[in-house]
């Protein structure tokens, strides 16, 4: 799966004023994207999914595919805390578009480890397509250990992890003893270059709907080597970074966007828009940083 390896925005749905799918920003994302990014991830946390109907999901998904500028690889978003609902959502989509699934470790419910390697080991077995997991605590509320990645990574049809845990000793773990096509992918931007250099081959990223161009040249120097230029493109995003997710995500990322002329700032409730104050201090940060770049 070497096609997944670099750079997937993990992409926004945008919105219009009434709440609608905007499907006209969403191509401008697509087209903009195109421009660094290896693979595009549909229907992630990003792209709002706990608030998107399951016919909405479809129409996003057909539309990417059908708005794909360089026929870049999908990986899709389906996962939750329910091991038979996640199953049937599997089963009951056209993923023929599709290369991989990304599926999040189950969430609120909070399973022991064996619940969770069962939980994934069923939702594998169900797939027609290989199977990324996703370990992010900060939302799940429950680490997906090294121990369990490792124990999970000996199904051939679970070919890697993003991990998003921001525990860098866990994920040089999973490094130093996975299988060699096993693939560990950082779920936290500003980790991208440390996860490059202790064996990780991505990043599946927020910034990168922004920042397409920054990450594929960071990619383009970390696997050739020349880690001094890309931590200067690494420190472009310093700045930007916290701002991103202030008041939750991907509230900061579609302001950023609103500024570029990409796309509106519109998110569904129970998020808010950003708000006075973290507009302008995106606005400012954006200015700076686009002036530097010149």
């Amino acid at each position: 799966m070497k096609k997944l390896y670099g750079t997937g925005v993990a992409l926004v749905t945008p919105f219009d004023e009434s709440g609608n799918i905007d499907f006209t920003s969403l191509k401008k994302v697509l087209e903009h994207t195109a421009k660094g990014v290896d693979y595009f991830v549909v229907m992630g946390t990003t792209g709002e999914s706990v608030t998107c109907t399951k016919e909405e999901k479809k129409k996003v998904l057909s539309f990417v595919a059908r708005n794909n500028p360089k026929k870049l690889p999908i990986m899709y978003g389906i996962g939750g805390n329910n091991t038979t609902s996640v199953m049937e959502e599997i089963h009951q989509t056209d993923l023929r578009s599709v290369d991989a699934l990304l599926s999040v470790s189950p969430y609120y419910n909070k399973p022991s480890q064996e619940g969770i390697f069962r939980h994934f080991s069923i939702v594998a077995d169900a797939s027609s397509l290989p199977v990324v997991l996703y370990n992010v605590p900060g939302r799940t509320a429950s680490n997906l250990t090294a121990d369990t990645i490792l124990r999970l990574a000996q199904n051939k049809n679970i070919i890697g992890v993003k991990e998003a845990s921001g525990n860098l000793e866990q994920c040089m773990k999973i490094a130093k003893e996975k299988p060699n096509n096993f693939m560990l992918i950082s779920g936290d931007d500003l980790l991208t270059l440390p996860m490059y250099a202790i064996g990780g081959v991505g990043v599946i990223s927020v910034l990168a709907n922004a920042y397409p161009v920054i990450f594929k040249k960071m990619k383009e120097f970390a696997f050739s080597g020349n880690y001094v230029k890309a931590q200067k493109e690494l420190y472009q995003l310093v700045d930007i970074n916290g701002p991103m997710y202030e008041e939750g995500n991907p509230v900061g990322v579609k302001q950023l966007l609103f500024e570029m002329g990409i796309c509106n700032p519109h998110v569904r409730l129970p998020l808010m828009n950003a708000s006075e104050k973290l507009s302008e201090k995106i606005k400012s940060i954006y200015r700076a940083t686009k002036k530097g770049q010149r």
